[in-house]
């Protein structure tokens, strides 16, 4: 196994998690109902835990979850596949979740397919941003944003009861 730097542990990821789900709340608090997209797989993960989280904290506000699945490698080759039907995205909130932001090119082809639907509203999560940026697209609610060489890559693994974030 390569060299690997713990970047978070599981408490710090819950930590960042737990305010993430806050922001999402206190940036939304006056919509009934908030859509949460995770980006399979990981971005998925996250969704689900900030979906638990969002359930906690939010009193009235109906949060729902869906996965987006695509070719996270060249996303204009294949489909993109969505659990929730486009029509019941129409005039919805929306909060599009993956892991890590590296040059933005799953963040910005994820975001372009929902925006076939006419959204409300539609913002972004990622747990890490790296901010290696080659689209312009932005993560608007992050766990930690880190400085890293091209070389270097990010792993996030997600493990019940003991979740890390380590840099490679």
């Amino acid at each position: 196994m390569s060299n690997r730097t713990i970047v978070l542990t599981h408490d710090q990821i819950q930590q960042k998690i737990r305010r993430i789900a806050h922001e999402i709340y206190e940036h939304n608090y006056q919509e009934e109902k908030i859509i949460l997209i995770g980006i399979a797989e990981q971005g998925y993960t996250l969704a689900e835990r900030l979906h638990q989280l969002m359930k906690e904290v939010n009193g009235d506000m109906k949060v729902e979850l869906g996965k987006l699945t695509m070719n996270k490698e060249n996303p204009l080759n294949g489909s993109i596949n969505l659990s929730i039907h486009p029509q019941e995205l129409n005039n919805q909130t929306l909060v599009l979740v993956d892991d890590v932001l590296n040059s933005g090119k799953t963040l910005i082809y994820a975001a372009q397919y929902l925006l076939q639907s006419p959204l409300k509203k539609m913002n972004t999560v990622c747990l890490v941003d790296r901010r290696h940026r080659r689209f312009p697209i932005r993560a608007d609610f992050v766990g930690l944003t880190l400085s890293t060489t091209i070389q270097e890559h990010i792993e996030v693994e997600f493990k019940s009861g003991n979740d890390t974030v380590y840099l490679v």
